[in-house]
C-alpha cells in the first residue's frame, strides 16, 4: 500500500469581493501517494493553480479537509506552514524568481540558510543534478531562460523536500528547453523519487506524468492513471 501525502476531501474555496462571493474550488475529492508525478491540467480559470497554493498552504479554504503529511492543514500554525514550505515541500514556478544581484550559488544558499543548513558541496552536487556544474558564480542576467529555470529547481531541492509544486515551470520557455525542464522533472522523479504536483496548460508536458487530474469549473472532471 502505498503512502498517501496529501488526501483532500470536500474542498471548497472561495474569493470574497466585498459582498460577493466567487466560488473557485467546489468540492474536490483525491489523494496524492508518494512517488507520484501528477499533472493538474484544465482550461484558464479552472481551480488549478488555486490548488496548488492551497496544498502548499499559502491560501485558506473554506470548507472540506486537507491532510498533508497526515495532518490536517488548518491544524497547521504559520510557523508550522512556513516550516512545512521550506523543508517539506519545494515550489518552482513560471517566473524564475532569482534575485539579480546574487550568483547562482548565492541564490541557492539564501534558501539553503532559510532551511537547513547545506554545505558548499551539498550546493554543488545539487547543480550538478540539475545540469549547472561550473555555472556557480554566474548572476542570472548571463543565463538563459531554461538555465535560470534549472538554478529555480536547484533552489527548490537543497533543502530535499518530499513534494514538488510546480506551476507551469515551462510557461517561459521555448520548446527546447521546456522539453529538457521536463526531462528533468521526470528524473526528479524517477530517480529520486520526488512527488511531483505540476500545473500545466501543455498537452505536450503531460505526457511526462503517470497521472493527469482534470479540472473544470473547479471541480475535478476526470482522474487518468497512466501505466508506466
Amino acid at each position: 500500500m502505498m503512502l498517501k501525502q496529501i488526501i483532500v476531501q470536500g474542498l471548497v474555496k472561495n474569493y470574497m469581493n466585498g459582498k460577493i462571493q466567487t466560488p473557485v474550488l467546489r468540492g474536490l475529492d483525491f489523494s496524492i501517494e508518494k512517488g507520484e508525478f501528477v499533472s493538474l491540467v484544465g482550461p484558464s480559470g479552472s481551480g488549478k493553480t488555486t490548488l496548488l497554493y492551497v496544498l502548499g498552504g499559502l491560501e485558506d479554504y473554506q470548507e472540506g479537509s486537507v491532510l498533508v503529511f497526515d495532518k490536517e492543514l488548518k491544524t497547521y500554525s504559520n510557523l508550522e506552514k512556513a516550516e512545512l514550505r521550506s523543508k517539506k515541500i519545494g515550489f518552482v514556478f513560471q517566473f524564475y524568481n532569482l534575485i539579480p544581484n546574487l550568483t547562482v550559488y548565492e541564490n541557492i544558499l539564501l534558501s539553503a540558510v532559510l532551511g537547513y543548513q547545506s554545505s558548499k558541496e551539498d550546493i554543488l552536487k545539487i547543480l550538478d543534478i540539475v545540469g549547472l556544474s561550473g555555472y556557480e558564480s554566474y548572476y542570472p542576467s548571463q543565463l538563459s531562460g531554461g538555465m535560470q529555470q534549472r538554478v529555480a529547481i536547484a533552489r527548490c531541492l537543497i533543502n530535499e523536500p518530499e513534494i514538488i509544486f510546480a506551476d507551469e515551470p515551462t510557461g517561459n520557455l521555448d520548446y527546447e528547453n521546456g522539453k529538457k525542464i521536463m526531462e528533468l522533472f521526470s528524473h526528479l522523479n524517477q530517480s529520486l523519487g520526488k512527488t511531483i504536483l505540476m500545473v500545466t496548460h501543455n498537452e505536450e508536458t503531460t505526457t511526462y506524468a503517470s497521472r493527469m487530474i482534470h479540472l473544470l469549473d473547479g471541480k475535478v472532471i476526470r482522474d487518468e492513471r497512466k501505466l508506466r
